[in-house]
């Protein structure tokens, strides 16, 4: 078990290596650079000679190679550089915005895996019965409605009915935790509700595929209680590419909620993608690529360790 640890730890440098150089190399391939961006706005003409002195200054009249080179070896000091925007540490701009999108990411997953797991299991028990297409209608409806705008729903609902709007400015949860929760709970229940009707599916199919095993139809001829046979024989045994969905739901949830961000104020990872990339920040946008592909990777291994946990058959030698 250590030797596969260590080796899937290992293998994750030449992953992350390959997302960095695929990352370099794409963003060199657009056309225009962060210079040309920030003097379009202006009115006035600017001549060749200011805009290669603004490219130097970023580094950008180097090599290619050097130009990688300089930003990995930053890497492995740990230096992920400044952004070339705004001229602060790129550390800096992930860390205001990482706690916010993590509160979200964490407790849109834990909506889901409440909401997915009972819901699926009880659909798979009362297949074909009217319980059986509530719920199916209920993960249906979450997934033909996107989360940004079950999110508008939710704000319209509340201001109309009773006069109330959630908090616009961010506070952190160990500053003020019902302000927090006033302002986080509503997002938090439009993604989790989107992305639970994908776990809830999940968790029916594979219920409905276990129930029809052998060992399940042994267990029952035994005597074992009906409690015991679904939860210890039959969700025990269903329940890994449930995991699996919630897992990287949950790596997706990082970067991956642009508009509902948009939608509730928040100003999380999610938007600070998209400023980086509308603005051709070369270092802020490698920076934030390959934290999201460093979160894949490392979810995608606590995944697998937790196989071997939910299901004793599996071995990793």
């Amino acid at each position: 078990m250590q030797k596969y640890i260590l080796t899937r730890l290992l293998l994750m440098i030449p992953t992350l290596l390959g997302v960095a150089i695929l990352i370099f190399l794409l963003l060199r391939v657009i056309p225009g650079d962060i210079v040309e961006l920030r003097y379009a706005g202006t009115s006035s003409y600017v001549p060749q000679e200011t805009i290669d002195q603004e490219r130097a200054l970023l580094g950008l009249n180097k090599p290619l190679w050097e130009q990688f080179w300089n930003w990995i070896a930053g890497i492995l000091r740990f230096d992920f550089g400044t952004s070339m925007w705004t001229g602060r540490a790129i550390t800096y701009e992930v860390a205001i915005r990482l706690e916010l999108s993590l509160q979200l990411a964490m407790m849109a997953t834990l909506i889901a895996v409440i909401l997915s797991i009972p819901l699926g299991t009880l659909a798979a028990l009362k297949q074909d019965t009217w319980v059986d297409y509530a719920i199916r209608i209920f993960s249906i409806a979450g997934l033909a409605m996107p989360s940004f705008w079950l999110g508008i729903l939710m704000i319209l609902a509340l201001l109309i009915l009773f006069q109330w709007l959630p908090p616009i400015l961010f506070t952190s949860l160990w500053v003020d935790p019902v302000k927090n929760l006033s302002q986080m709970i509503l997002p938090a229940l439009a993604v989790g509700y989107r992305y639970s009707a994908v776990a809830t599916r999940m968790t029916r199919s594979t219920m409905l595929e276990v129930m029809r095993e052998d060992y399940m139809r042994t267990a029952r001829a035994k005597g074992v209680r009906e409690r015991f046979v679904v939860m210890r024989h039959g969700l025990q045994n269903a329940i890994l590419p449930v995991v699996t969905v919630i897992g990287l739901e949950f790596a997706f949830l990082l970067g991956g909620l642009v508009v509902t961000e948009q939608v509730f104020n928040l100003n999380g990872i999610g938007q600070l993608f998209v400023q980086a990339v509308t603005r051709r920040d070369y270092t802020l946008t490698q920076g934030l690529v390959l934290l999201v592909s460093f979160v894949f990777i490392f979810v995608n291994f606590v995944i697998d360790l937790l196989y071997s946990f939910l299901d004793p058959r599996i071995r990793y030698q």
